[in-house]
């Protein structure tokens, strides 16, 4: 007799896992089918900084998270707030107001319990002091909305939800790629079809959930849908998700929805591997670029490295270095501001030159020398110097006369040695998928729920849209992976009965 199972879910990242052990808290046997070999395993998650956007109101709720948190601790932060509501306009602003409005208060609503939720399964949290804050004073502020970040970085919120799951009794099988989704006579999803390392097998199950990702790791969907030159980038994480999971669900008619022809992506070093690289993870970006200048080949500026806090134009800007010479481009800084570059600026393998003078600076990077001195010389006698320079706020310390112009943060680069890092553009996920209603299940063209299928995490289309604000990849996935869980569980219940 064929396995029968509760439900299936397809994929090993943060929304798989969190739809596993969500279906796990309501029905009976639940199966998680990873592509990847057990060593590969945990997605794209993985290779995240393991940082979260969620809604709170205070320190209280950054306690409750953080339960071991000693008074000392407590009191030389400022965590500040960061409402429902703030959350939701952060949405809707970076997405130009296309963000679906039904999935955007979902996931704010339900950000901070969803964080309860996996803390409460054994997942811990610490303060992303490292990244996000700033000491002022005798304080610690955080700056941008995002405050937590999982003990081990993606890393560690991979394995810490793997271990949750294995305890609350998912089957787990490696190297088992979903190929076909099946169906009863009636078009209820019953199953999945999947090939293993013992060849082809039916797995039947009352419901099905996919979480296998977009299709960054897929060069020809890449190209087809992002456009001319995609098939170029470095690919950040697994090169496993090939848009699988989005595949199945279309061949049986599910809606395509969102912006197919955008990507969240960054500004990745130069020499990084094709693929992401398990022991560096995040490590490859370089995300301090509001400290200094981002110029091409030829020396010149492209874009305004101040327009606001890195969270919420890193993604764009990552794209933008595809439209440059090479599809490259170098941060620059000077001595000034070394002490605020991320940890990612000093790990051994970053592509970088140092130097005591502009010129011999563009020598050893291959920057056009006279190109790149005009722009400092131009850039430092555009800034306005008696607006005081404060990272941890916009500071509307900005430059006059110049195009682009930079809106904050600007400080003349006059103080060697200066540092320069070569970037080019890292896919980490694409925004086309499928779409789902308000319980996590997928729907037809006719709007009409498909019975059995449900979806959660980067297949999930219609949330994103140009950009996205820094965090809410992990926070949508846990929390769109608990909603389909749980509906596809109680379903499956419901069958039984």
């Amino acid at each position: 007799m064929a396995e029968q199972y509760d439900v299936i879910v397809v994929g090993a990242g943060n929304a798989a896992l969190s739809a596993a052990l969500a279906a796990k808290e309501v029905c009976g046997p639940v199966l998680v089918v990873e592509k990847a070999p057990e060593f590969f395993r945990g997605g794209n998650t993985y290779f995240t900084g393991g940082i979260i956007r969620f809604a709170f109101d205070g320190i209280e709720d950054i306690k409750a998270l953080i339960p071991d948190m000693s008074p000392t601790e407590e009191t030389s932060v400022d965590v500040g707030s960061y409402t429902q509501d703030q959350f939701y306009d952060d949405m809707m602003r970076v997405t130009q107001g296309r963000s679906d409005p039904d999935l955007a208060q979902i996931l704010v609503s339900q950000s901070l319990p969803t964080m309860k939720w996996l803390q409460e399964k054994g997942v811990r949290f610490v303060l992303s002091y490292g990244r996000q804050a700033f000491k002022d004073g005798d304080k610690f502020r955080f700056w941008g909305g995002l405050v937590v970040e999982a003990v081990g970085a993606g890393k560690g919120l991979s394995d810490q939800q793997f271990e949750a799951s294995q305890q609350a009794g998912v089957d787990i099988r490696y190297s088992t790629q979903g190929i076909q989704l099946l169906q009863d006579d009636k078009g209820r999803v019953n199953g999945l079809r999947v090939q293993g390392p013992d060849g082809f097998e039916d797995i039947y199950a009352h419901s099905v959930v996919l979480a296998s990702g977009g299709f960054e790791a897929n060069a020809e969907m890449r190209c087809r849908y992002l456009g001319p030159g995609w098939e170029l980038v470095k690919v950040r994480g697994i090169p496993y998700n090939t848009g699988d999971g989005i595949r199945m669900a279309l061949d049986i008619g599910a809606q395509s929805h969102g912006h197919w022809s955008s990507c969240h992506a960054v500004a990745w070093d130069m020499n990084a591997p094709a693929f992401g690289d398990r022991t560096i993870t995040e490590l490859y970006q370089k995300h301090s670029y509001p400290f200094g200048l981002i110029v091409n080949l030829n020396g010149d500026r492209f874009l305004d490295e101040g327009a606001d806090f890195r969270n919420y134009t890193y993604v764009t800007y990552g794209r933008a270095l595809l439209t440059q010479p090479q599809g490259l481009a170098f941060q620059i800084f000077d001595d000034k501001v070394k002490h605020l570059l991320r940890d990612e600026y000093h790990i051994p393998q970053v592509t970088m030159a140092q130097a005591d003078t502009i010129e011999e600076l563009a020598a050893r990077l291959d920057i056009d020398p006279q190109g790149l001195s005009q722009t400092v010389r131009e850039f430092n006698a555009a800034v306005q110097q008696d607006v005081p320079y404060n990272p941890t706020v916009k500071d509307g310390r900005a430059t006059v006369g110049i195009e682009p112009p930079k809106t904050n943060w600007a400080q003349p680069i006059d103080t060697p040695p200066y540092l320069g890092y070569a970037v080019t553009c890292g896919i980490t996920f694409t925004f086309g998928g499928v779409k789902i209603d308000t319980r996590g299940q997928v729907v037809t063209n006719s709007q009409e729920p498909i019975p059995g299928l449900y979806a959660a995490g980067e297949m999930v289309g219609g949330l994103f849209y140009y950009n996205y604000p820094g965090g809410s990849g992990l926070s949508a996935g846990m929390v769109f992976g608990r909603l389909a869980g749980t509906s596809a569980g109680r379903d499956a219940m419901t069958l039984k009965d």
